[in-house]
């Protein structure tokens, strides 16, 4: 099955920490590392940890129904519950809170406005009642909550997918810049960390939080949960240009396709959805239930890919793209890769091949959005790994260069051998002298492709 959604279009897969043991994950990473060799191209893995997760105690009949204008008590006291009281094991929550701020049950189905709080008790009036049952999940919208980012599980988990080589970390519940330090001391320098954005907290922080991670997933579950439904797609189009604008990687995920969980079409909605996000410039769009527990995988993913095609032949597409502003940086590497999306409209070049070692040239190339494909060519595996997480991007693993002229014979090769460009066509070639310097990206040249360059070649 991993093989057949890699097939039909799937670029990155996601392991969801919040289920299944070490031992099911390793085989699953696995799987997706034995398609490099058969395909010839490097797959890119993301470790989603679970964060922490916000519970009530348990009741004495395993659930209860709260009335609405009913008073409902939340204490330290561990007996099960009934309709008037449950046990909260969160001291933390208790410390947050103040008279008037909302607490959230059940994904938001119950809703309860706080009156008094004390160390060991929180007293609230149900605003929205219902059943509420055994360990259900507890979201706190109003307030910063000190919990840590990193459960023990996260720590255990973490530690699990650098082990197995999980190109990106994603964060749960991130809610102020601070929260991405533990993790990242932990990664230890090997692979990329993502924020998680769930918590209105996090999009009061948003660009502190941006600039601390390489990249960005708008997490609309969890958002969705602690804010009106009206509230979450301004805010989906405020993250993703915000992210753009710095030059991070954006994925948006979440109920995209949700009714193809049970069904092999999507509603004309969620096309609509999934198209808008391809529209606002993300660099990936993210399948959930529908791939990992659904019934029509497949079909699900080779739609999410036809819907993103459509978008992009769409002649309208790349201005819509250039709505969202991004200016460069006063240095040789911004200018240089501003201007190759300016040269490659004026000289009718078909790709944009990068020469990169830490990947850095080939985000800055992407984050202004050009018209052609970006083909990054890199000596690194993890950076060509890595690179699948971003916009317009195919990443080639290949062997170092030494000369100008070595840079240029191999950047003809590996465009026409990827199917970049014909006999005929231009490529821009951008890279940086001394070859193999992170971040020197100072040559950009415009090559003829003749047509014969891989007569007699066979090389990586």
């Amino acid at each position: 099955m991993i093989r057949a959604l890699f097939v039909a279009g799937a670029d990155a897969f996601r392991i969801n920490m919040s289920h299944g043991a070490h031992e099911d994950h390793a085989a699953r990473i696995a799987a997706i590392r034995a398609l490099e060799k058969e395909f010839g191209r490097p797959t890119t893995i993301l470790g989603d940890l679970q964060g922490p997760k916000l519970r009530v105690g348990t009741f004495e009949r395993g659930l209860a129904v709260l009335e609405t204008g009913a008073a409902f008590v939340l204490d330290s006291d561990p007996t099960p519950g009934d309709a008037r009281r449950v046990n909260l094991p969160h001291p933390e929550i208790y410390a947050a809170l103040v008279p008037e701020t909302r607490l959230l049950l059940d994904d938001g189905k119950l809703v309860l406005r706080v009156k008094k709080v004390a160390d060991d008790r929180i007293d609230t009036v149900v605003e929205v009642g219902g059943t509420l049952s055994n360990r259900k999940g507890v979201n706190v919208p109003d307030v910063v909550v000190p919990v840590p980012a990193l459960t023990e599980k996260d720590r255990r988990d973490l530690s699990f997918a650098v082990e197995q080589g999980c190109d990106w970390i994603a964060l749960s519940f991130v809610q102020r810049p601070e929260d991405l330090a533990e993790a990242r001391k932990l990664m230890g320098g090997y692979g990329a960390l993502m924020a998680k954005v769930e918590k209105p907290a996090a999009v009061q922080r948003l660009e502190e939080i941006i600039e601390l991670a390489d990249g960005v997933m708008v997490a609309r579950g969890d958002l969705g949960v602690e804010l009106p439904p009206q509230a979450v797609p301004p805010l989906q189009k405020q993250i993703v240009a915000t992210a753009r604008r710095m030059g991070r990687p954006v994925v948006v995920a979440t109920q995209m396709l949700e009714s193809m969980i049970k069904a092999p079409t999507p509603t004309r909605a969620e096309v609509s959805d999934v198209a808008t996000a391809v529209y606002d410039g993300a660099d990936a769009i993210m399948l959930s239930a529908e791939t990992a527990a659904g019934d029509w995988p497949v079909e699900a993913v080779t739609m999410m890919d036809s819907i993103a095609h459509s978008v992009e032949r769409d002649p309208g597409y790349f201005g819509r793209l250039h709505y969202t502003e991004t200016k460069p940086d006063p240095t040789t590497a911004d200018a240089l890769a501003e201007g190759a999306g300016g040269i490659v409209s004026v000289v009718g070049a078909s790709a944009i091949t990068c020469f990169t070692s830490s990947g850095s040239t080939v985000r800055r190339v992407a984050r202004e959005r050009p018209m052609t494909p970006i083909l990054a060519l890199t000596p690194r595996q993890d950076t060509a790994r890595k690179l699948g997480l971003t916009w317009g991007v195919h990443a080639v693993r290949t062997k170092d260069i030494g000369t100008f002229e070595e840079m240029i014979g191999k950047a003809r090769r590996m465009a026409l051998r990827h199917d970049m460009v014909e006999k005929g066509g231009k490529i821009v070639v951008l890279a940086g002298v001394p070859f193999g310097t992170p971040g020197s990206t100072n040559v950009l040249h415009v090559a003829a492709i003749r047509g014969d360059e891989l007569r007699g070649r066979d090389e990586a």
